[in-house]
């Protein structure tokens, strides 16, 4: 049962990182670096590569940043995989790791590849662009909402 569990989780994890790679791959093809299409009033479609972290942090530290994300994205996904094995039968806390699992995954990839992480959902209002972000970034951004979500729901002990 377990392990039936199991691989419903990492199947889940390998969609997310399809799902990124592939939109990935359309977006390399399609356009040039730093180009922008609107999409509508407030998305447009952008080529972007992000050295650094979440809001490009790190992006200009000279290249020693894509050694320290690799080796946090491996350990962070080792110890997803550890939660999750942990949580299996819990299908809240399950899916949150699994999605998580699959995002950090997918970057991963991007830095390996690249060197830096492919981004290209725009998202805009009255001259402020939201740092552009992609699917493996979502996956993370809803994964970490779903844990919230989990440890706001389980029951706690109460000692008085």
């Amino acid at each position: 049962m377990i392990r039936g569990l199991m691989f419903r989780w990492l199947s889940l994890s390998a969609a997310i990182v399809l799902a990124d790679q592939l939109s990935k791959a359309w977006i390399t093809a399609r356009y040039q670096l730093f180009d922008s299409e609107p999409m509508t009033s407030f998305f447009n479609l952008v080529f972007v590569m992000n050295s650094g972290a979440a809001f490009s942090f790190l992006a200009g530290a000279g290249g020693w940043q894509k050694w320290f994300f690799v080796v946090l994205a491996i350990s962070v996904c080792t110890w997803l995989i550890f939660m999750l094995r942990q949580h299996t039968a819990e299908r809240l806390m399950s899916a949150a790791l699994a999605l998580i699992l699959g995002g950090a995954a997918g970057n991963l990839i991007d830095r390996l590849r690249f060197d830096a992480v492919v981004d290209f959902l725009d998202f805009h209002y009255a001259g402020y662009h939201f740092p552009a972000f992609n699917v493996a970034d979502s996956s993370i951004t809803i994964g970490v909402a779903l844990m919230l979500l989990y440890e706001f729901r389980r029951p706690k002990n109460v000692t008085v």
